[in-house]
């Protein structure tokens, strides 16, 4: 199954190459992109039983990934949030789940599991709509 997945990240060669990846190795079809958090808020919301994952960088052109996932809180229960970012500090990745984020990745060093998240959530059936 794919895994229908939003990508929040404002930086176009990071987010073609993430996108290019998880399609090629992970099952992942992306949706779309924001660049900024209230593009981000408003199409998650807006598409809310549309998509599986949203993966979300937490420093963006407007905003941040952290009101991107308090917009999430109210997300289905199948519905997965995982945060990508540089900025993967122990202080942050614990913040980023008290907002709701299912797990933190470090954009440096922790993309295979990335990759392995999604492969795993690709593998778990759809609950019936």
């Amino acid at each position: 199954m794919e895994l229908r997945t939003y990508i929040v990240e404002d930086n176009a060669t990071i987010r073609e190459n993430l996108i290019g990846a998880l399609e090629e190795l992970a099952s992942v079809k992306a949706l779309g992109w924001a660049e900024t958090e209230n593009q981000a808020r408003s199409w998650l919301v807006q598409h809310d039983s549309a998509w599986d994952l949203a993966i979300v960088d937490l420093f963006l052109k407007q905003g941040s990934g952290l009101g991107v996932l308090e917009a999430c809180r109210g997300r289905a229960t199948a519905q997965r949030v995982v945060v990508l970012s540089n900025y993967a500090t122990p202080d942050m990745r614990k913040r980023c789940t008290q907002l709701g984020a299912d797990a933190v990745f470090d954009k440096s060093n922790e993309i295979d599991a990335l990759v392995e998240y999604c492969i795993l959530h690709s593998e778990t059936p759809r609950p019936s709509a």
